[in-house]
């Protein structure tokens, strides 16, 4: 019995020994940071006020985002990103308003690329994903004193990130980056394209929301 109890105990070290010696596969990250936004034109409406607005933009504003990635290599990795904005709606034209609160989501799929060995303790890496942002409703009070709301929207979006990896320990790292996310909003017309095979048809200008999100925080390995 005691025999029989050695060798499970010599099994039992010896694969945690195996597992601590394996590569980490999976990340975790937790980081905050600013985010600078800006918004989209189109025609001018006139207000409540009499004044005409012809522009809507996030406000830049502190965000946060959470990632979980599975290493396929040593290198490679793919996962998935939240990151929110927690900002305030501005119409822009004759002047400048903040409307209300406003929450920006993200939600993407992403692939990226670690330089260095996998125990290196300083790493720098490339991502990219496809996904959406979700832009929140927004309540206030127009300038007659009436309560008012306006609904939220979904819109596809991409996004960009760069940074660097340190480790001071093999579990624990501190990560910081920047990401670039353009969210398509919509197209306006620009005019006629004709094409003698094709035929003619209405070419658009597509309009993007951009956000940039300058960010640090902590990064876990196991």
């Amino acid at each position: 019995m005691y025999r029989r109890l050695a060798v499970l105990v010599a099994v039992a070290v010896g694969a945690a020994g195996t597992a601590r010696a394996q590569d980490p596969r999976v990340e975790i990250g937790v980081m905050a940071g600013w985010t600078q936004s800006d918004g989209v034109t189109g025609d001018a409406v006139q207000g409540g006020d009499g004044l005409f607005y012809n522009s809507i933009e996030p406000k830049d504003a502190f965000s946060y985002s959470l990632d979980l990635g599975f290493f396929v290599t040593p290198n490679f990795e793919i996962g998935g990103l939240f990151s929110q904005q927690k900002s305030k709606m501005l119409i822009g034209g004759a002047v400048e308003r903040e409307l209300g609160d406003w929450s920006v989501d993200n939600y993407h799929g992403y692939f990226a690329y670690n330089t260095g060995d996998a125990d290196a303790k300083a790493r720098f890496y490339v991502l990219a994903g496809l996904g959406a942002t979700h832009y929140g409703s927004v309540d206030f009070t127009s300038v007659t004193g009436a309560n008012r709301s306006i609904g939220g929207n979904t819109q596809f979006s991409t996004t960009w990130g760069a940074g660097v990896k340190l480790y001071p320990s093999k579990t624990v790292g501190l990560k910081l980056g920047v990401r670039w996310t353009p969210t398509y909003i919509k197209s306006d017309a620009e005019g006629w394209w004709c094409d003698p095979y094709w035929g003619c048809y209405v070419v658009g200008d597509a309009q993007y929301s951009n956000q940039f999100e300058f960010s640090g925080g902590l990064t876990l390995r196991f």
